[in-house]
């Protein structure tokens, strides 16, 4: 058992404490840059600090937040007024989190298919970000759907290498948050979704297992149960509600803390009226509290606003805030549709 197993039981359950969920802000510089380069904002070091300042300095933030991921750049930079973005965080209320994979990379021997890599030298940076605040870590897998994959190979390298990595999380103080993400590219089926979805839940929590990874110190970060983007019947709100909630009562323990969805590509609306409907629904039937840990679906609204100006960053902020304030509601199951005019920009 990890020295670190009681701080970790407490730092799990506050990740998911009622009503709040996990902001990811960890996108790469390269992803970040390109999401800047569309808004026609300087692809440089100093406005992707500033941008991460906007966010992290979001008034009463913490209210719906639990916690941020930050990339590795970003749990190195600091505020304008030179306070450490770790010390912002903890200051606001909010556990620091960290990225600690490099990436998904094409996997050997299997065309269209992707291996999350990292693991090397993990073990070292785990304790340097322990050092510098961080509580948790984020490992993302990525599974496709397509005409003949995913491929067991795929599943099962996937599922070892999040299992590895959580294992060494947990030795060195850091909650993993396993994330294995169907992706929501292609145009399968809900039903397809669904047995793929298992397949790889299967296959992850097996591996956890053998890997001795304690449940009950971890988050799963998975996605939800749904249509392709080029499926031709996509399926509603409650299809999506209800498949999601079987196939993880199906497969994830009871001690497991929380699950937070990501939100892959849905739009802002559609992922927070899935995660109210999972809990108006089902919330009474699950062991853990379901949750969220969006990217995107919180901070493009604010984004788009701000466009790289510093005079915009008030109302920028107003607009993260909503999001997040709609999405803790969703996962309460207090979210209603009617809430999304409610932000009021000064």
């Amino acid at each position: 058992m990890s020295i670190y197993a009681d701080e970790m039981r407490q730092t799990a359950q506050a990740m998911v404490a009622p009503g709040k969920g996990i902001l990811a802000m960890d996108e790469s510089n390269a992803t970040c840059n390109k999401r800047f380069a569309k808004l026609g904002i300087p692809t440089t070091e100093e406005r992707r600090r500033a941008y991460r300042e906007l966010i992290l300095t979001t008034p009463n933030l913490s209210e719906f937040i639990s916690g941020a991921i930050l990339y590795d750049e970003t749990i190195r930079q600091s505020s304008q007024a030179g306070v450490p973005f770790t010390q912002v965080m903890q200051n606001a209320g909010m556990i620091v989190g960290i990225k600690v994979d490099t990436g998904a990379k094409d996997l050997a021997a299997c065309p269209g298919e992707k291996i999350t890599e990292g693991l090397d030298g993990l073990r070292e940076r785990i304790a340097e970000y322990y050092q510098m605040g961080a509580r948790f870590a984020k490992w993302r897998a990525v599974i496709t759907i397509g005409e003949p994959i995913p491929s067991p190979t795929c599943i099962e390298t996937n599922a070892h290498a999040l299992a590895r990595y959580a294992a060494l999380c947990q030795e060195g103080g850091l909650v993993p948050i396993v994330e294995p993400e169907v992706l929501i590219d292609g145009n399968h089926s809900i039903e397809r979704c669904y047995e793929v979805t298992d397949q790889t839940l299967q296959a992850v929590f097996t591996q956890l297992r053998l890997q001795k990874v304690a449940f009950d110190q971890m988050i799963l970060k998975p996605s939800m149960v749904i249509s392709g983007l080029e499926c031709p019947v996509q399926a509603t709100v409650d299809q999506v509600a209800e498949m999601t909630i079987q196939v993880l009562r199906n497969n994830v323990p009871a001690s497991v803390p929380g699950i937070a969805f990501l939100s892959g590509g849905q739009s802002n609306q559609r992922s927070t009226e899935h995660l109210n409907t999972m809990n108006v629904k089902y919330g009474a039937l699950c062991p853990w509290r379901v949750t969220f840990s969006y990217a995107r679906a919180i901070q493009q609204p604010a984004l788009e606003y701000w466009a790289g100006h510093d005079a915009n960053i008030p109302a920028a902020q107003q607009l993260l805030y909503h999001r997040a304030k709609l999405n803790g509601s969703a996962s309460l199951g207090k979210y209603d549709p009617a809430m999304e005019k409610q932000t009021v920009l000064v």
